[in-house]
């Protein structure tokens, strides 16, 4: 059997679900979601460690569609994210166009319209196919010796092991990424002795944190107004983080100030101090926010081992330069695949041009949005429309705004199908090759996972979010040509 679709969005965390609400408004009705999982929430739904949590304000960290009164917290915790999202979903009818378990094996464009096939077997044809798998729930586990001999407990952040009991054990943490400084806080509470492997020291600022009380939530309840100003607010204060990523001076020993006074105010070890301070510009790799790591690492049952793992034999974890660490427990904190996840898609254009051609020399789509080569494809959060300063919510807004202003332009112009202009991607990649060279992610001394395996900064969206909301805002069908269709009436 063939299931039918006029869209058909792969994934259902907060990308999958603003598409489907943007689509829904324009007048698609037919829409359907296929999720691996078995229910929505993407990110927040996979992350379950303990202490999870957003490093972007819950007020901001939300759809402007959708604003919630009743955030508890200034950052919000993970289960409450997730449940913002279901009850959006709840609210929105959403749950109706999920078919969870259901992920996706392959598509292919037939000239009319795209063939889906699931891994459990599922068939669909749609006119539109939009991906919007995301980021951040493939975990990446590094390929270390003697690994798979570890004896006992060895789980990554991401797939966490709520089973696993903490109190009294050895832990290993290899990472200290943005998972890492979330969690490790949280079970060196009760562990015997926690010891996290650093092959690179990240900057951690501080958050201003804390809870939102009631009475607030409640006026927030009555003035809908206040929540959307207290969004704008934050967003205006954020967009002013861009600067630190763009050297300008005073931002930067702004930024520099807050980081070292965190330090020094926990670590009082002049050694730890030394590990702990990064050796590459500030931005290069992703800012984390924490008022808990630096304290955790000076507690007398955690040490920092600044240096890689060489290799796991047993119960004993061996670092760079030689040091053996006996362990009951390892955890991965080592992120997630980010620069390959699509393309490891089988996905087929016009011409039989496939994803992984269209980009083996690098990912890239024009606007961050579609693809030269594939119909009636969108792709949400692609190549450069990720943040190091804001919400990335926002950039999915701007985005689904696109394209729901391209799909009605299609439909009062006659037209079936479209795509890039090949000449104008290629623009947009110029343009993004420009604008990374000499910044702070190109030439700050690290290596990050913004970069993929030739170096280069696909990630990232080099200015700030409003420009790129304008940019979307001023870009409909001009931006597309017709595609070749083969009609089968």
């Amino acid at each position: 059997m063939e299931h039918q679709a006029d869209m058909l969005i792969v994934g259902a965390g907060f990308s999958g679900l603003t598409m489907a609400i943007e689509a829904h408004k324009r007048g698609i009705k037919d829409i359907a979601i296929l999720e691996k999982a078995e229910d929505i929430g993407g990110t927040w739904r996979e992350n379950t460690y303990p202490g999870v949590a957003c490093d972007i304000p819950s007020h901001l960290y939300s759809m402007a569609t959708h604003l919630n009164p009743d955030w508890s917290r200034a950052y919000a915790g993970g289960a409450e994210i997730q449940a913002y999202l279901k009850k959006v979903c709840v609210e929105e009818g959403i749950y109706d166009l999920c078919h969870f378990g259901q992920q996706l094996k392959s598509a292919r464009w037939d000239g009319t319209r795209w063939q889906v096939e699931t891994e459990s077997g599922q068939r669909w044809s749609a006119r539109f196919l939009v991906s919007a798998i995301g980021a951040l729930h493939l975990p990446s586990i590094p390929d270390i010796p003697g690994a798979d001999s570890f004896p006992g407990p060895c789980f990554h952040s991401a797939e966490w092991d709520h089973d696993a009991a903490f109190d009294g054990k050895r832990i290993a943490v290899v990472g200290t990424g943005a998972s890492a400084v979330q969690f490790v806080p949280e079970i060196a509470k009760t562990a015997a002795h926690v010891t996290v492997f650093q092959r690179s020291a990240p900057y951690v600022l501080p958050r201003p944190d804390g809870p939102i009380p009631p009475w607030m939530r409640r006026l927030y309840r009555r003035i809908p107004l206040l929540p959307r100003t207290r969004r704008k607010l934050i967003y205006m204060v954020f967009e002013f983080r861009h600067r630190v990523f763009r050297g300008e001076k005073r931002m930067v020993n702004f930024a520099m100030k807050m980081w070292r006074r965190s330090l020094e105010n926990a670590i009082t070890d002049p050694d730890l101090r030394m590990q702990l301070t990064p050796d590459y510009r500030i931005g290069c790799k992703r800012i984390l926010s924490s008022n808990d790591w630096y304290p955790t690492l000076a507690r007398e049952n955690v040490t920092l081992v600044p240096n890689g793992v060489a290799s796991i034999e047993g119960d004993q974890i061996v670092s760079a330069d030689g040091r053996r660490i006996q362990t009951d427990m390892l955890i991965w904190g080592t992120g997630f695949h980010v620069t390959d996840v699509v393309e490891r898609l089988d996905i087929t254009g016009s011409d039989g041009l496939t994803l992984r051609q269209a980009w083996a020399d690098g990912m890239k789509a024009h606007l961050g949005t579609s693809i030269a080569g594939f119909p009636n494809f969108f792709i949400l959060l692609g190549p450069h429309t990720g943040l190091g300063h804001n919400s990335v919510v926002l950039m999915i807004e701007a985005q689904v705004l696109h394209i729901g202003r391209v799909l009605d332009h299609m439909g009062r112009n006659g037209l079936k199908a479209v795509m890039p202009c090949a000449e104008k991607q290629a623009a947009f990649e110029r343009e993004m090759r420009e604008r990374h060279e000499g910044s702070v992610w190109q030439v700050g001394g690290c290596t990050s996972w913004y970069q993929d395996a030739q170096g280069r900064n696909t990630t990232l969206w080099p200015g700030t979010v409003s420009e790129y909301e304008k940019r979307m805002a001023q870009s409909g069908l001009e931006q597309y040509r017709p595609a070749p269709f083969t009609s089968k009436e």
